[in-house]
């Protein structure tokens, strides 16, 4: 019994020591052969769909490095920029098929190679055909912009399938073209129709197609890859957002007006005798400032001179006579200023305009078979101001304007058609010049003076034309009109910092409750007669209380 002992522990500790002697011999796992590729793979989606040609990643991984890589997005193979940037990518001595692997599965890449390349795939001796190793260092590119760069580098291609969404590399053939590739461009700033035309001069292929969507301000392009990439910066370089001016403009207008009366005036004797001013002066009526010529009819006033009345003539009354002998030499200065600020976009018109509508009737005359009609057009008279900046690149400010001040002067009658009409009369200063301004410089504009002279005299019949004698009865008048025109136009060019966010919130306000709901019946706001099956507000409170 004691031998049956021994001899199963014997063999228990054979056993035990023969199993300890196997866990020795076996190879230990590597570290380093099961590090991934790209140390942040586990961000990327698992490939589902592994190509057979393809080794496993197991027993030949690369060694790579990516400090960081953002979220994966589904993207389209023929879109070069559409995967996120990654900041550095670094292969050192990796095989190719191991290389692309790695990219591929980076850029969510399904893809399988063509049979006809045999890196990596059995050869006649059953052993892998030799493969290039790649060493690499790129930063701040997308996996997809890498893995289309390698397969560059060694002559082969991605043929999309657009049925199974699995792109196929195949070794790229020198004699056939270079494949089309489809893009959606999207603008920012610019229209499709202003980019199209310089986008023809750079799809030089017959093959290339373009097309703009005026909705979505995009542009359909099927081009090749070298075309694209030229295309991507031409539209890198026009895509800009439009530059602003803004246009401060002041429009000045001095008038000298100077003027003589001289004479005996006898107009109040001859047309009515309306004006009194002798010992009663004092009536209930007072007046700040006195406007009316001796020909108004105006009762008995009070004239205020501390509010600045003046009188320049002496009144003469007596019984039935009433004269007016005048001596006034005056010289008066106006100014009327016009401010518009504007603000407008690189090369595109601003037009100021502080107008009023002149009716103008046009008389055409009849003929045998048509009659005459008659039409009314409207003409505008006042202030417009037309300026167009262009800005330079540097910073200099091309000006075209055009400034136009008109003005009403009288009325003519014109016979037209054997009838009388009455016309209006109007004068006009233009001026159109182009200049070039720093920005935030003045530029001033004069010069448009515009000179009227009027005579006028008025006499006693008979009396006004002794000689010497007639001067007591007779008045002559003379006034000069002349203005001239200023105008200072301050071009600046407008910065983003220039625009301040609003402060206001009205769209966050709610408004008001206005239904007639909410408000008390009122015999004077409605005219609805009152609903007595209600009751008032007042007779519930007291119901509550009793």
């Amino acid at each position: 019994m004691k031998r049956k002992i021994n001899f199963l522990i014997a063999g228990g500790l054979m056993a035990s020591r023969l199993l300890v002697c196997a866990q020795d011999t076996q190879p230990g796992t590597d570290t380093s052969a099961t590090t991934p590729a790209v140390t942040a793979e586990s961000t990327a989606p698992a490939v589902t769909a592994e190509p057979t040609a393809v080794p496993d990643a197991a027993t030949a991984e690369p060694v790579a490095t990516i400090e960081e890589t953002p979220a994966t997005q589904m993207i389209v193979a023929s879109v070069p920029a559409a995967s996120p940037i990654i900041p550095l990518i670094v292969m050192d001595e990796v095989p190719l098929t191991d290389a692309i692997k790695n990219l591929a599965r980076q850029a969510n890449i399904n893809y399988m190679l063509d049979p006809r390349i045999n890196f990596g795939q059995p050869g006649p001796d059953g052993r892998p055909t030799p493969q290039p190793n790649v060493s690499i260092r790129w930063e701040n590119i997308s996996a997809e912009q890498a893995l289309n760069a390698l397969l560059n580098n060694y002559s082969l291609q991605f043929v999309d399938d657009l049925k199974t969404k699995i792109s196929r590399i195949t070794v790229r053939d020198p004699a056939a073209p270079d494949p089309l590739i489809t893009k959606i461009i999207q603008l920012k700033y610019a229209g499709p129709s202003n980019l199209l035309a310089s986008a023809q001069a750079v799809l030089i292929d017959k093959r290339s197609r373009i097309m703009g969507d005026i909705r979505t301000s995009q542009l359909v392009v099927l081009a090749t890859e070298k075309e694209l990439n030229a295309l991507d910066e031409m539209v890198r370089r026009l895509d800009l957002p439009t530059r602003q001016v803004l246009i401060e403009a002041k429009l000045l207008e001095t008038s000298m007006n100077p003027k003589t009366i001289k004479g005996m005036d006898w107009t109040g004797t001859l047309q009515a005798q309306n004006m009194r001013l002798g010992n009663n002066l004092q009536e209930n009526i007072k007046l700040d400032s006195v406007n009316n010529t001796l020909s108004d009819s105006l009762p008995k006033v009070l004239l205020d001179t501390a509010k600045g009345f003046n009188p320049g003539t002496a009144f003469l009354d007596a019984d039935g006579v009433s004269a007016t002998l005048s001596f006034i030499n005056k010289n008066s200065d106006s100014k009327v200023i016009s401010a518009p600020r504007t603000v407008t976009l690189d090369n595109e018109t601003a037009t100021i305009s502080v107008t009023a509508q002149i009716p103008i009737i046009t008389t055409s005359p009849g003929s045998a078979n048509t009659p005459g009609g008659s039409s009314i057009t409207y003409s505008n008279l006042g202030v417009m101001l037309s300026v167009t900046p262009r800005i330079s690149a540097d910073n200099t400010v091309n000006l075209r304007v055009l400034p136009t001040v008109s003005r009403l002067t009288g009325k003519e009658n014109v016979q037209s058609g054997g009838f009388a009409n009455t016309v209006y009369t109007f004068a006009s200063r233009t001026l159109s010049t182009t200049v070039v301004i720093p920005s935030g410089h003045t530029l001033v504009l004069g010069g448009l003076v515009q000179d009227d002279t009027r005579n006028d005299n008025s006499k006693v019949p008979g009396l006004g034309d002794i000689p010497f004698l007639g001067r007591a009865f007779r008045s002559d008048s003379k006034e000069r009109t002349q203005n001239n025109l200023l105008i200072f136009i301050t071009p600046t060019i407008v910065q983003d910092s220039d625009y301040q966010p609003t402060q206001t919130a009205f769209l966050k306000s709610v408004p008001p409750d206005d239904s007639s709901a909410s408000k008390e019946w009122s015999a004077w706001e409605s005219g609805k007669p009152y609903d007595w099956s209600k009751r008032r507000n007042k007779d519930a409170k007291f119901a509550d209380v009793k």
